[in-house]
């Protein structure tokens, strides 16, 4: 990823809030037989009254045989997590010479996997089913019935639960940083609109970054 200083993402906090609204990741690891990429969701292991942005650690499983096409625990690997992007046209920012472009947050984390107990497993995998069921109106969580609970721990045995200690990071939010507040003004308008490259959750993430950066909403 092209680094620029003007939209480095270097707030440990802000790429873990990155990670915990946008879970569904890219793995990428450079194996003895090549390039391997997975997809799969990665939570935080968070602890209660500590900012998880000081250390970024990251929990997920992978089915197998991921773990060893992967090679999982040998080397490092990356974890690519996609927040919000959008195109931004050049016909947004008036008659200044200009060409389109992208807005985007993303972050690159690296690490290498440390392979978990098969109870670890177990309580990452009743982690990952709790996050996403206690959106539900009526969550389904792994262990809600006698029946649920033994077909998860017969299953358990085909995954396998890796912990990533984040290293090092490679973050950025390009959202426009770099342009006057009129241009700012008329980016945001257009993403909130009604448009064919409306995206109101990309909006969202620039008005924060401008909010931080100039001390007040910039519309």
């Amino acid at each position: 990823m092209r680094e620029n200083p003007s939209f480095a993402l270097t707030d440990r906090s802000e790429i873990a809030r990155l990670v915990r609204e946008h879970p569904w990741a890219t793995m990428v690891s450079h194996t003895d037989d090549g390039l391997v990429v997975s997809h799969y969701p990665f939570l935080l292991e968070e602890t209660p009254g500590v900012d998880s942005g000081d250390d970024l650690v990251l929990v997920t499983h992978v089915g197998r045989p991921d773990e060893r096409l992967h090679e999982l625990g040998e080397h490092e690997i990356v974890v690519i997590v996609q927040g919000p992007h959008g195109y931004i046209s050049s016909g947004w920012y008036g008659d200044t010479p200009s060409v389109p472009t992208w807005n985007h947050v993303t972050a690159q984390l690296y690490g290498t996997p440390e392979i978990l107990s098969a109870a670890e497993n177990l309580e990452v995998l009743e982690r990952l089913v709790e996050h996403f069921e206690r959106e539900q109106a009526s969550p389904r969580l792994m262990r809600g019935t006698l029946a649920d609970s033994e077909y998860a721990d017969r299953i358990s045995a085909g995954t396998v639960g890796f912990r990533l200690r984040v290293t090092r990071v490679v973050a950025k939010a390009k959202l426009s940083q770099n342009k006057p507040d009129e241009v700012v003004r008329t980016v945001l308008a257009e993403l909130e609109g009604d448009g064919p490259y409306a995206q109101p959750a990309l909006a969202a993430e620039m008005r924060r970054a401008h909010a931080r950066l100039r001390g007040g909403d910039p519309a």
